[in-house]
């Protein structure tokens, strides 16, 4: 291996998982469970990339049981007899020598973005809002609230006896988890909702705290997060670094074991005005302030960020010399990888192995196929 990659293919450890390297595969929406349930396609989809030498996986994100947790039919739900299919996966992972965790999901008052479908019951949401001027689906009520954090805590203790080897959150990209720390979204007065950042936190809090008592001390616990919306590219929850740690840190007090932080580019700074336009990253920021470990994620291997990379890109993927200058300062933990490994499976071992020039760009053709 070149030696400059050696920083990439250490293990790693947190609590009762240790990975044979810091490569991870993000969540990518696929959309090819038949009703819902997940299989040997999916086992197949997973296994392929533990081959090609990805540490831990992350599943695409599978739903919890509440009405309306998934926009679109073709997404897996992790209750029910999708479980069993769950397990399926997970063996064949672990026999490729991977680790997984499912990302746990619920869309809020999301609609799909590439087709029209709708769940059978309303969407449902902090304040019935997709974004401040477009309402869409139901307010949550206490009961409403009660039941999905209790969801959220069943879902995560099937993982664990599924054999998965962690969980994580969706608490990103304006979906519902999100959908409550965005002023924009979450219109409350009452106790799940307020004029700052951290108030609005409360429901994931709750979310990873009711987690936390379901899998126990040892289970790692993951919380993807993102400033950016779907609804609004451009969104910053936290605009200072004492917005961030007063956001994060009391979810780590709560459970979270590894902060999954979502940039659309993983090289731009979060703060550049106190750092500079080299100075650390979203995870670089989360794992300084609350001291957790952190995932980055944002475009790697790609010559533009993700937005872009919906369409063809005929250009030669990049190269990574940015991303193992980071991590060799330490500046986060673990790197996630999404369309690149879509495309190239094998990504991590042509890597390792000094080999861009066999790597294949990535195609929209790819999305139609689950292989």
């Amino acid at each position: 291996m070149p030696q400059s990659c050696e920083i990439l293919f250490k293990p790693f450890t947190i609590k009762s998982m240790t990975l044979p390297n810091r490569i991870v595969m993000a969540p990518m929406t696929r959309g090819f469970a038949a009703d819902g349930v997940a299989g040997k396609l999916q086992a197949d989809y997973y296994s392929r990339r533990a081959q090609g030498g990805v540490g831990l996986i992350l599943t695409e994100g599978t739903v919890v049981d509440r009405p309306s947790a998934r926009n679109e039919p073709g997404i897996p739900f992790f209750h029910g007899p999708s479980l069993d299919g769950w397990k399926d996966v997970t063996r064949d992972v672990h026999q490729a020598g991977g680790a997984i965790g499912p990302q746990i999901w619920h869309v809020g008052s999301c609609k799909s973005s590439s087709m029209e479908w709708e769940p059978d019951s309303p969407f449902e949401s902090p304040s019935g809002l997709f974004r401040s001027d477009v309402p869409r689906g139901t307010v949550m009520s206490e009961e409403d609230i009660a039941d999905t954090v209790a969801a959220f805590a069943q879902a995560a203790k099937d993982a664990k006896r599924c054999g998965f080897d962690c969980v994580e959150v969706h608490g990103a990209h304006g979906y519902l988890v999100d959908q409550f720390f965005w002023a924009d979204t979450n219109r409350r007065d009452d106790r799940w909702g307020g004029p700052t950042l951290a108030e609005r936190s409360r429901f994931a809090a709750e979310v990873i705290a009711a987690i936390r008592a379901a899998v126990g001390e040892d289970f790692p616990i993951i919380l993807r997060i993102s400033q950016w919306k779907q609804q609004d590219l451009t969104a910053r929850l936290a605009t200072t670094p004492d917005e961030l740690g007063r956001w994060l840190c009391p979810l780590a007090d709560a459970g979270v074991d590894l902060f999954h932080c979502s940039q659309r580019r993983f090289w731009t700074p979060e703060f550049p005005e106190i750092d500079g336009e080299d100075g650390l990253n979203l995870a670089g920021w989360a794992k300084k302030l609350t001291g957790a470990a952190t995932i980055s994620v944002g475009s790697v291997g790609l010559s533009g960020d993700f937005v872009h990379a919906f369409h063809d890109d005929h250009s030669k993927p990049t190269g990574i010399d940015g991303l193992l200058r980071r991590m060799e300062r330490d500046e986060f933990d673990l790197i996630a990888v999404g369309r690149a490994l879509i495309t190239n499976p094998d990504w991590p071992k042509r890597i390792r192995d000094g080999d861009l020039e066999g790597m294949r760009t990535f195609s929209t053709t790819d999305l139609a196929q689950f292989e």
